[in-house]
């Protein structure tokens, strides 16, 4: 299990909660002032999920591009995210919620699986709730091209 589900899934349409996480180069970050730059996408994945290897590189795009604020949300330790980002070239910002500080971010998105992925506008709103890889999702969000051979679903 990803997380200790304490709540529902949060869907969009709700307040996306305030949280304080360790950024991995150093010091802390809140959402509010994650959001202080404009929309933000939370990925929350865990470093040993294959669905959450595959998804990630793509939202590396994204950040790449430009076209959206990505931040990954990793529920493992720092030594283990910082492999991960390397491994996997991922250059966007990365928060730490480890099972070790109780998974404090995630449980309190609902999170149960890997990767979910919420998007949140610049007021705090939740606009989109991505579980698992859909594609049709992340060819909405401009992660997927129309030449990348991908399936269409997969379970987190």
């Amino acid at each position: 299990m990803a997380a200790h589900r304490q709540r529902p899934l949060l869907p969009a349409g709700k307040a996306a909660p305030e949280f304080r996480l360790r950024k991995l180069e150093g010091g802390e970050v809140t959402l509010a002032e994650l959001l202080k730059g404009g929309p933000v996408l939370l990925a929350f994945f865990k470093v040993t999920c294959p669905v959450c290897q595959m998804t990630l590189p793509f939202l590396e795009r994204l950040h790449a591009a430009g076209t959206r604020r990505v931040f990954g949300v990793s529920q493992n330790g720092e030594e283990d995210t910082q492999n991960f980002a390397r491994h996997f070239g991922l250059t966007f910002p990365m928060l730490l919620d480890p099972e070790d500080d109780g998974f404090v971010a995630s449980n309190t998105y609902g999170i149960s699986s890997v990767p979910t992925q919420y998007l949140i506008d610049g007021s705090g709103l939740i606009t989109d709730v991505i579980e698992g890889w859909l594609k049709v999702e992340m060819e909405r969000l401009g992660a997927v091209r129309p030449d990348d051979n991908v399936p269409a679903w997969k379970a987190g």
